[in-house]
C-alpha cells in the first residue's frame, strides 16, 4: 500500500458521519416511529443529543469529523512540502482555512438576516476551524513528543481550571461541572450574552472549551502520522490503533468519575472516550477499504465525505425539505402520519445525497 495516497477510508468515514446530519438520524428517528413507544426506545434516543452529562450516538458526530480532519493533516502537510513550499506559505494557509471556516460558521448562523445585535458569535464550522488551525500549528512547529505533552498540559489544566475555579455567579449548590456552576459557561455569557447558542447561559462551542477540542484534532493528527509511516504494514497498523483505542477508553471512563463525559463542556473525559470511538471507527474503515481493498460499497460514503463543508452549509441554503415535499408531499399526506414523516425524510435526504452525487460527477468540491 503506497503510504502517500489519499486514504478512501477518510473520505468514505467522513461521509458516513456526515449522512446522520443530512438526513440519517431523522430517517431512523422517523422509522422508530412507526411502532408504538418508539420515539422512547433507545435506537431513536441515540439520534439525540444528551441535556447535559453523557454521551449519544448523535454526540459523537462533531468530535469524529474534527479528528478525521486532523488525520488529514499530516498528509496535506508532507504534500505541501514536497511541492517545496516555505514554512511561511505553510503557516499563513493553516490560518486562511482557520478563519475561512469561521466566517462560513457566522453565515450558517444567519449573519446575511443581518441582525447583528443577536448573531451568534460560535459556530460548529468556528470550532472546527480554530481547534483544528491550533492542532496544525503544533504539528508543524514541534515534534511528537513535545506534542504529546501539550496535549495532555491542555487536557489537565482543562480539567484543574474549570474544578478549582468555579463560576463566580453560580447559584449555591451548582457543581463547577454545572451547567450553572462551570467557568466556561460564565466567560460566554459574560463576554458575548446575546451571541451565544443558549442566550445568558452557556454555548458549546464557545472560547474556553475550545482548548479540550484542540486535542481532540491533534489525536486525529497523531493517527494521521502514525498510517502514514512506512515501518509497520496495514494490518499491524489497525491493531495498534485498536490497543490504543482501548487505552484512551479505559483513561477516559477513569476521569470520568470526576469529570463527567460531557460534550456541551468537552470535558477532557469527552476528548478521551470519543477519541477511541473515532480511532476504533477509522481503524475499521482503515482496515476494510484501505488494507483489504473492499471499495466496492464505498460510494455513497465517498460521495458525501468529499464534499462534506458543502452539504453543512447547503442545508442552510438550499431548500432540500421543500423539493422533497415537492415531490413526495402527496404520496406522504394519503399516508399515516408516522409513514408520512418517514418518507419526506426519506425524500430529505436521497435529494441531499443526488445534489452531492450530481456534484461528485462533475468533480466539483469546495475546499477550505
Amino acid at each position: 500500500m503506497d503510504t502517500g495516497k489519499r486514504l478512501l477510508s477518510l473520505d468514505a468515514l467522513r461521509g458516513f458521519d456526515m449522512m446522520f446530519i443530512m438526513g440519517l438520524a431523522a430517517i431512523i428517528k422517523a422509522a422508530c416511529g412507526l411502532f408504538p413507544g418508539g420515539e422512547d426506545c433507545t435506537l431513536y434516543t441515540q439520534m439525540t443529543h444528551v441535556a447535559w452529562d453523557g454521551l449519544r450516538q448523535h454526540d459523537t458526530i462533531f468530535p469524529l469529523f474534527l479528528f478525521i480532519a486532523g488525520i488529514s493533516f499530516p498528509y496535506s502537510f508532507a504534500k505541501q512540502k514536497a511541492s517545496g513550499r516555505s514554512k511561511g506559505q505553510i503557516y499563513w494557509k493553516i490560518f486562511k482555512r482557520g478563519i475561512v471556516l469561521y466566517l462560513l460558521g457566522l453565515v450558517y448562523s444567519g449573519f446575511f438576516k443581518l441582525e447583528f445585535s443577536t448573531l451568534r458569535f460560535f459556530s460548529v464550522l468556528g470550532r472546527i476551524g480554530f481547534a483544528w488551525m491550533f492542532a496544525a500549528l503544533f504539528f508543524v512547529t514541534f515534534k511528537p513528543r513535545t506534542r504529546a505533552i501539550i496535549a495532555a498540559a491542555l487536557l489537565i489544566g482543562y480539567w484543574l481550571l474549570l474544578r478549582f475555579v468555579p463560576a463566580p455567579d453560580a447559584p449555591v449548590g451548582a457543581g463547577p461541572f454545572s451547567m450553572e456552576g462551570n467557568l466556561a459557561g460564565y466567560i460566554d455569557r459574560t463576554l458575548f450574552p446575546n451571541h451565544i447558542y443558549v442566550k445568558g447561559v452557556y454555548d458549546p462551542e464557545g472560547i474556553l472549551s475550545l482548548i479540550p477540542a484542540i486535542v481532540t484534532a491533534m489525536l486525529g493528527m497523531f493517527t494521521g502520522e502514525f498510517v502514514r509511516s512506512e515501518k509497520l504494514g496495514g494490518g499491524r497498523k489497525t491493531l495498534y490503533m485498536l490497543a490504543a483505542a482501548a487505552v484512551l477508553l479505559g483513561l477516559g471512563l477513569l476521569w470520568s468519575l470526576d469529570f463527567p463525559i460531557n460534550k456541551a463542556l468537552w470535558s477532557s473525559s469527552f476528548v478521551l472516550v470519543v477519541g477511541a470511538y473515532s480511532l476504533a471507527l477509522f481503524a475499521l474503515f482503515y482496515y476494510i477499504i484501505d488494507v483489504k481493498g473492499w471499495k466496492n460499497w464505498t460510494l455513497p460514503f465517498v460521495v458525501v465525505g468529499m464534499n462534506s463543508i458543502t452539504i453543512y452549509m447547503a442545508q442552510c441554503i438550499v431548500p432540500f425539505r421543500s423539493i422533497s415535499k415537492f415531490f413526495l408531499g402527496g404520496l406522504a399526506n394519503m399516508c399515516p402520519e408516522s409513514v408520512g414523516k418517514l418518507i419526506l425524510a426519506l425524500g430529505y435526504f436521497v435529494v441531499s445525497w443526488l445534489f452531492l452525487y450530481f456534484l461528485y460527477k462533475k468533480k466539483t468540491f469546495l475546499k477550505v
